[in-house]
């Protein structure tokens, strides 16, 4: 025969609530309710912050851009790769199209080199929802036909140029240093397509990466 434990005159419930009136009293809480507990929500992503890329070219000046590690993660952990292993100081703005952009980041100085390394295109054509589009300022890699071919060339748009939009990977936008944009279409010499001749190419001296 089981013992009775129950007092006399006692409900279940009454016994329940005494027993949790006497677990409180010792300093113990019990908070979750079976049937009835809301799961605590985990703690949203935080956001990937901007990086800024700092860029000086010789004899005309700095061009500060800020990254977009959000809508071209792969792109800017290339680029901010690359400038902190020094890649890019010494190289040169190859291709320079007044009204259009001026590219950069060819260790040839010719258009047909990078780094070794390709990565993917961050773009919609190659299934990539990136919603930065090719307005003046903006920053973005440059590649071949292939879409997965952008490695350590990037072009700096110097007017509207949204037809690019969904072919090539915007990746940040610059926030100071137009002008020195502006300097170099308006007065280096530029050839068929934009070919810049090796002694008129502008000399990135550095590029700097801020945190």
């Amino acid at each position: 025969m089981k013992q009775n434990t129950a007092k006399k005159g006692l409900s279940p419930l009454k016994i329940a609530l005494l027993a949790l009136v006497a677990l409180a009293a010792a300093g113990i809480v019990f908070l979750t309710f079976v049937g009835n507990a809301k799961p605590a929500e985990a703690p949203e992503a935080e956001a990937a912050a901007p990086v800024t890329a700092v860029i000086e070219i010789k004899d005309y000046g700095t061009v500060k851009v800020e990254l977009d590690p959000v809508n071209a993660p792969i792109s800017v952990e290339n680029f901010v790769k690359l400038a902190k292993e020094g890649f890019y100081d010494g190289l040169t703005f190859h291709r320079i199209i007044s009204g259009f952009m001026i590219q950069g980041g060819c260790p040839e100085g010719t258009g047909f080199g990078g780094s070794g390394t390709e990565i993917k295109g961050e773009f919609s054509a190659n299934g990539v929802d990136n919603t930065i589009s090719h307005v003046r300022g903006v920053i973005s890699m440059a590649r071949s036909q292939s879409y997965d071919s952008a490695s350590s060339q990037f072009f700096i748009v110097h007017q509207d140029s949204t037809f690019l939009d969904g072919q090539y990977a915007g990746f940040g936008h610059v926030t100071e240093g137009m002008e020195v944009v502006d300097a170099i279409c308006s007065s280096v010499p530029q050839g068929e397509n934009g070919a810049v001749a090796a002694a008129d190419q502008p000399v990135i001296t550095s590029v700097t990466i801020v945190e």
